[in-house]
């Protein structure tokens, strides 16, 4: 009996290991010459075959029309095991070795093993989810290994057992703590005292403000090293029902944990990171908190955690960076007085690792400013230094074209309707996925009520802004395989920005406010735009080719944001699922051209 088929892969890793016992035993192998008839449509088919070497073409019954082309490690033909019959001719396009897994038992499997079975569900996401399960459980042993250090120890507030409570409510308010250690006698032993232990000193048993802090302590404190595993630290908590510990080093006490920065740590790691943000006082301290940003992305994307709550997560520390630039940079004056906006991934949230700069500025009417353009290059200087790459195409605020008044902006977002040009539109098509970020963040919200009142249900404009998310093709052959060029695969043009910018057209057109594709998407199917299965397609689609080209990205550097995609550097499963993404992807680009009745 054959028994090299890799039941590591998936879908055979779903099998229980008696299931995949039975499968190697069951398995046969059978031999098919160049152009034979594998399997013809109409006939039971009693096998399921799995190619070992060698390629297979599915075709229509009358020859007319190529469905699919198959290759080592492929199925073929899963539907008829469970229709019983197959519905189109399966031919060898060379000489073909096969395993043969009988009818009744692949049936079995799929009756008697959910996760076996949901993996030849058509719904793209519940495949999806079965794989990322997988590799969520593979990294979680690695995930909890991570250790107590200078990264992730809170600084704490230490105050004298004679301390009254007013001084201490005040000095842990002035500093930002919630707790602070009270160094008790005989030193260095300390008690812990929190907010909630002032407040129901002060207000439910009514001490006075001046008491000793020493009266309202809890001891002892429950301690953690330095260089221990923050598992433990959380064990720690749990067992003792307390949510601080102090940490110490050689005995010496080195700052704090709580329960939630702890969960906090284990889930993103992020907590020290955006603390970092919060307290830096100047670029030089900014640049080092953002340096440690593609640290935290490694180390979420290594540990399986989601690809949405990545994108999520780093939105919202690069929000914070260029928020916290635009404080260092731009005159406190001004702060209310103009809006910082940025566009593109940015500006939808769907950002992972820093990618060009992509950001606009908003002055109030009637504020002259006339060292704006210094301060605005010097602000695009200060967001390369912190890894923000220049927009090639220089859409950066400190280009004038991209600095406007309010009222200003107003005029050309009318005027680029007015146009109707290609380029106009896309000037609209940046400004359609603006988001604020810093200053006076109500200059923003007229110009997109504007944005959507001139184009929502305008179809000619539509079309036009519509036409560039067909312009690229998806990178699909005739007969339904990857088509890869001698650099790759451009999933970025031919499959992210078809979704993209075909999603961003009709939310405009449905007055749809959020920015996010993924929150479009799931508006419009609210909106009964799109289909359910469609929409989750569209959306696992998406998260798919983000993951593969972050993957890739981290793994290969120095080729940069938009290098072409490597497909043999995927499995055989991320290559059905990326093949799988792409044909939804020229599914709903024949969709939309349907939809704004485009004609090339």
């Amino acid at each position: 009996m054959p028994d090299k088929l890799d039941t590591s892969l998936t879908p055979f890793d779903r099998l229980y290991p008696e299931q995949q016992q039975v499968l190697k035993d069951a398995l046969d192998v059978a031999y098919f010459r160049i152009g034979e008839k594998i399997i013809r449509a109409g006939e039971i088919c009693s096998q399921l075959f799995i190619i070992i070497k060698g390629g297979v073409e599915e075709i229509s019954t009358d020859g007319k029309e190529t469905y699919a082309h198959y290759a080592r490690d492929d199925m073929f033909d899963v539907r008829a095991q469970l229709e019983s019959e197959s519905r189109h001719h399966y031919i060898a396009l060379e000489d073909t070795l096969c395993y043969l897994l009988p009818r009744e038992i692949f049936v079995n499997f799929y009756q008697s093993n959910a996760q076996f079975a949901a993996y030849f569900d058509t719904n793209l996401a519940r495949r999806q989810d079965l794989i990322e399960e997988a590799q969520r459980q593979q990294n979680l042993a690695e995930f909890i290994l991570t250790k107590i250090d200078a990264d992730n120890i809170q600084p704490c507030l230490m105050v004298p057992r004679d301390a009254s409570l007013k001084t201490v409510t005040e000095k842990m308010r002035a500093q930002g703590f919630d707790a602070a250690l009270v160094e008790l006698n005989p030193s260095p032993q300390y008690g812990i005292v929190t907010r909630t232990d002032l407040l129901h000193a002060v207000m439910l048993e009514q001490q006075p403000s001046d008491t000793a802090v020493s009266h309202v302590t809890t001891t002892p404190v429950i301690s953690v090293n330095k260089g221990d595993f923050l598992f433990n630290a959380m064990i720690a908590m749990t067992r003792h029902k307390v949510k601080r510990v102090q940490v110490l080093d050689s005995g010496q006490v080195v700052g704090m944990l709580d329960l939630t920065q702890v969960l906090s740590l284990f889930s993103t790691h992020s907590h020290v990171l955006t603390l970092r943000i919060a307290r830096a006082d100047n670029i030089a301290e900014l640049s080092l908190a953002a340096d440690s940003q593609q640290r935290l992305v490694e180390t979420l994307f290594n540990n399986g955690i989601h690809t949405l709550f990545v994108m999520e997560l780093i939105a919202t520390v690069n929000e914070q960076i260029i928020e916290k630039a635009f404080q260092l940079i731009v005159p406190a004056d001004m702060h209310n007085l103009c809006c910082l906006m940025v566009m593109g991934s940015e500006g939808r949230g769907e950002q992972i690792l820093k990618t060009d700069q992509d950001n606009a500025l908003i002055i109030q009417d009637g504020v002259n400013w006339p060292d704006c353009p210094r301060v605005m290059e010097q602000l695009t200087q200060t967001l390369q230094q912190l890894g923000y790459p220049l927009c090639p195409g220089n859409v950066m605020v400190n280009n004038p074209k991209w600095v406007k008044t309010q009222s200003e902006w107003l005029h050309t977002i009318s005027q680029c309707c007015q146009q109707g040009t290609e380029a106009s539109m896309m000037d609209l098509a940046i400004l359609a996925d603006s988001h604020a970020v810093a200053g006076n963040q109500a200059l923003l919200a007229p110009l997109q009520i504007h944005l959507h009142q001139q184009l929502a249900e305008k179809e000619l404009l539509l079309s036009t802004f519509t036409r560039p998310a067909l312009r690229f093709s998806v990178p699909l052959t005739l007969f339904g395989k990857i088509k890869s060029g001698k650099q790759g695969v451009d999933i970025k043009r031919g499959g992210i920005f078809p979704i993209v910018h075909g999603v961003r057209a009709l939310a405009l057109e449905y007055a749809i406010k959020d920015n996010n594709t993924f929150d479009r998407i799931n508006r419009l199917e609210q909106h009964k735009v799109l289909e359910s299965i469609t929409a989750s397609n569209l959306s696992e689609a998406l998260k798919l080719f983000i993951k593969i080209r972050l993957r890739q990205q981290l793994n290969h550097q120095a080729g940069g944001q938009n290098q072409p995609l490597n497909i043999s550097h995927l499995s055989r499963t991320e290559r059905d699922l990326l093949r799988h993404s792409l044909h939804v992807v020229k599914k709903f680009k024949e969709w939309l051209g349907y939809h704004y009745q485009i004609r090339d």
